[in-house]
């Protein structure tokens, strides 16, 4: 029996995520840095489920193409957040901290794994954690577009 997947054949020309509840973060650790030739490799699929208590890293993109299966360079390292309230995040959501919003996932990058996803954030802006103001303990908010 073949497997395949279903986004690296392109065969969903969109995603198939009807509705889906807001996953709830909290700030761990804040970070502080820019890459201009960082070499994020996207991956094709276009979500990811977010287990609770989960660790994962929040990175910042200004690039313009930035998306599944792209490669992006220039960067800066915003926060790790624990997951509090789990569930499925996908390509295009909005992100939020402190109620402001950051910027909408543009994909996922899986070099740490299986430590942690990058979860790279497409916005106009690429400041890092610190340039954020991001404080530890601070709720980071994914929510489900509407």
């Amino acid at each position: 029996m073949t497997l395949s997947d279903p986004y690296a054949k392109n065969m969903l020309k969109i995603h198939p995520y009807a509705k889906k509840k807001d996953v709830v973060g909290e700030l761990v650790a804040i970070l502080d840095g820019r890459l201009e030739q960082r070499g994020l490799q996207l991956i094709k699929p276009i979500s990811r489920a977010l287990a609770v208590n989960e660790i994962h890293e929040i990175i910042m993109t200004d690039e313009d193409d930035s998306k599944p299966g792209s490669e992006v360079n220039r960067i800066a390292y915003l926060a790790f957040f624990e997951v509090k309230g789990g569930g499925v995040v996908v390509t295009g959501d909005p992100v939020y901290l402190k109620g402001k919003l950051l910027g909408h996932i543009a994909g996922f990058d899986e070099t740490h794994m299986p430590n942690h996803i990058n979860i790279v954030i497409h916005s106009k802006e690429r400041l890092s954690g610190i340039h954020q103001g991001a404080e530890i303990g601070q709720q980071l908010l994914i929510k489900s577009p509407d």
